[in-house]
């Protein structure tokens, strides 16, 4: 689906972190409505090295790119060497800037900073040299444990993570006042769900986890009074959406990408159940997060509506709806 009147086709594009979850959505997006979109797939694919948490430094994974006919190039954006060559090589349209360290348990804050902060000012100012629109992946992370519904503005970082995406918008906010009349504009995702989401391993939604413990046979395992546990969650066509008006915003600036509705994991454990056919009991365990964990968000909405014209589509029955033939084939292909 086309969702403004952009003609990306014969535009040079590059999109960074190509290789992970909503990178790659978008990669196949171009490719499939604008065919002559000349799309740049930067990507530091996994190599195996793991952070001091033990989980991978990289997500992105070759399976999430086939079928994929553009140009696919392996690097780090911190190598600036290598930002200095594609500066060169290309004369870039639109950048799509979703590289980052997004694991909110990394406590290597120097790499977290020079990755997500950092490494996003050199290519803004790529961006800014090209005169290439900029759109970049922000966090609803940067709330922390702000009341909600979360606006911009009220923000309330608790980890490194939360804070690096912060500091990017700040970044963002401080070339725009320079400049008016260039295009950047950072979104803050919520929870994000749905397909090439699989090989973020243990960081994936709980849509597929849960799906894949149902098909399994396994009960869901929830935290007691998880109906009382609650999160804005947006499923990734709706993030795709967010994307594209992002290209054309009536004023440049930090969006929100949500749906506006706050929903319980409860919630998503009762409607795998239902499109999976099962029934089995919740088993509930308790939390052991309690202090230290987000217990309600939801996205305030109203300037993402006023200037982007985004509007969520999908409700969270109509997202896990259209992930459920996505999560059998994982289940049969990567998981059995």
């Amino acid at each position: 689906m086309k969702y403004n009147d952009i003609d990306f086709n014969n535009k040079t594009i590059l999109i960074t972190g190509a290789a992970g979850f909503i990178g790659s959505n978008l990669a196949f997006y171009f490719q499939e409505n604008f065919p002559d979109a000349n799309v740049i797939a930067l990507d530091c694919f996994r190599s195996g090295q793991t952070f001091s948490n033990g989980n991978l430094k990289s997500f992105g994974h070759f399976k999430n790119l086939i079928g994929f006919k553009g140009t696919v190039i392996s690097g780090d954006i911190n190598d600036t060497d290598l930002l200095k060559r594609l500066a060169i090589q290309y004369s870039f349209d639109y950048i799509f800037h979703q590289a980052a360290i997004s694991d909110t348990t990394v406590s290597e804050q120097d790499l977290m900073i020079k990755t997500n902060v950092n490494a996003y000012e050199e290519l803004l100012k790529i961006a800014i040299n090209h005169n290439a629109n900029m759109v970049y992946a922000s966090s609803g992370a940067t709330y922390g444990d702000a009341s909600s519904p979360q606006t911009v503005g009220k923000e309330a970082p608790s980890n490194v993570y939360g804070f690096s995406k912060l500091m990017m918008d700040n970044i963002s906010y401080s070339y725009i006042n320079k400049n008016p009349n260039i295009s950047i504009v950072g979104l803050r995702y919520f929870n994000v769900y749905g397909p090439r989401e699989f090989y973020k391993n243990k960081t994936a939604s709980t849509v597929v986890q849960f799906g894949h413990q149902l098909l399994k046979g396994n009960a869901p395992k929830l935290f007691e009074e998880s109906d009382k546990i609650l999160r804005d969650f947006i499923y990734i066509e709706d993030v795709i959406q967010a994307n594209i008006k992002a290209c054309a915003p009536l004023k440049s600036g930090v969006y929100n990408v949500g749906t506006g509705k706050a929903r319980s994991f409860q919630a998503i454990a009762d409607i795998l159940q239902k499109e999976l056919g099962t029934n089995f009991e919740t088993q509930y365990i308790p939390n052991p997060y309690i202090g230290q964990y987000q217990f309600h968000t939801e996205a305030n909405m109203q300037d993402s509506k006023e200037n982007l014209d985004f509007e969520a589509r999908y409700e969270l029955e109509d997202g896990i709806k259209a992930y459920i033939p996505e999560i059998k084939r994982l289940f049969n292909d990567e998981v059995k």
